[in-house]
């Protein structure tokens, strides 16, 4: 099984930011990344709709024989994860917003958090954020418009500049200093978040982090590749206009679009 993919699902492009950090950190495994774009985004769907859709992406990464899933979306993992472990036979990461170490790292003990709907109002998130709220005020802001307008290619557009600055200004009237994106479309906007954002306030995302996790669940069970090159495969079930801005030409990179 050593040789087997990684599998990798978003509700779209999002999850190619995680997708970045996976290949980064582990650059000897195959991956497979599913943007289930017809669908996105999952944060206006509800929790059974959510767990449907994953669990649809899993079995179609199954089929392409993954050994280990990665459920690169917040909003699919605050809503599904648990259900997701119970219902399938390996090893499945998951990702949420960076609260944690946001929290512990204030100095003006305000936290800005931007994410979706969905992500904002799982239980998971409720108790992650409860864990901190006696001595931290957290911002919470609903990214409404911005997963369509990165699906789009509107990344660095006015609208999305105008749509931030209408989410932040608020955040920044409240002093926060640490701005958890809550969402793996999010970090395409790393470029446009330092443009309005004064350098005082840091950015945090969760990329790093589950590269980390995932490369640590490979070695516990023994399943880290050891040949010497790597190819990527993208899977989507609709046009992805966005995705020559975020994904690099590379030989290793198969930008196939194929339908599923």
């Amino acid at each position: 099984m050593t040789t087997q993919p990684i599998g990798i699902f978003d509700s779209g492009l999002g999850g190619l930011s995680i997708w970045k950090e996976i290949i980064k950190r582990l650059p000897q495994e195959d991956t497979y990344y599913l943007a289930d774009s017809k669908n996105a985004p999952y944060g206006v769907r509800s929790k059974e709709e959510i767990i449907a859709l994953s669990k649809k992406n899993i079995d179609y990464l199954l089929n392409l024989h993954c050994k280990l899933i990665v459920v690169a979306c917040n909003t699919a993992t605050t809503n599904a994860i648990k259900e997701l472990r119970a219902n399938y036979n390996l090893p499945i990461i998951g990702i949420e917003p960076a609260i944690k170490p946001a929290a512990l790292k204030t100095k003006t003990n305000v936290v800005g958090i931007l994410a979706t709907q969905g992500t904002l109002s799982s239980d998971l998130f409720h108790q992650t954020t409860n864990r901190f709220s006696s001595d931290i005020t957290f911002i919470e802001q609903m990214g409404t418009g911005i997963v369509e307008l990165i699906e789009k290619g509107e990344t660095n557009s006015p609208a999305m500049e105008g749509l931030l600055k209408k989410y932040l200004d608020p955040m920044l009237a409240a002093h926060i200093d640490y701005l958890v994106l809550g969402c793996s479309h999010y970090p395409f906007l790393m470029p446009l978040l330092k443009k309005i954002l004064p350098p005082e306030v840091h950015i945090i995302d969760s990329g790093e982090a589950v590269a980390n996790q995932t490369a640590a669940v490979l070695a516990q069970f023994k399943l880290l590749n050891t040949q010497s090159t790597a190819t990527h495969h993208l899977y989507t079930n609709t046009t992805l206009r966005g995705i020559n801005s975020i994904v690099p030409d590379h030989p290793t990179i198969v930008k196939a679009i194929k339908m599923f």
